[in-house]
């Protein structure tokens, strides 16, 4: 990965840092990324979710889910946030673990996560 890329990924994941805290509260960070370590998010903030951000023009979205669902501890459940140019960020999950995320946000919000 070229260093464009690699800046482009950090610039995304501070966005969707700050992206996250203006719409839920609270304190979310990249973290820090070891290459081939599973059960490293590219975001901590939310207890039990595993979050990569993707800052893309065409996100192939099954891959991504699946990426997340590969590097996820077990406990955790994966989201994918992402944005292209000119857009808002959107936030990707499957339906069968939208409970749980949405537990995990409300623990947020009421101070029971982190």
């Amino acid at each position: 990965m070229g260093r464009m890329s690699r800046d482009k990924g950090k610039r995304g994941e501070r966005e969707a840092c700050k992206a996250l805290s203006d719409a839920l509260g609270g304190l979310y960070r990249r973290s820090v990324q070891y290459c081939g370590r599973g059960g490293t998010a590219d975001i901590t903030g939310l207890t039990g979710i595993h979050m990569e951000v993707k800052r893309v023009e065409r996100l192939s979205l099954y891959p991504a889910l699946e990426q997340a669902q590969g590097d996820k501890l077990p406990e955790e459940k994966p989201i994918v946030l992402h944005r292209k140019n000119g857009k808002p960020w959107v936030l990707i999950c499957y339906v069968h673990d939208l409970k749980e995320i949405a537990n995990a946000i409300d623990d947020e919000g009421t101070g029971e996560g982190n």
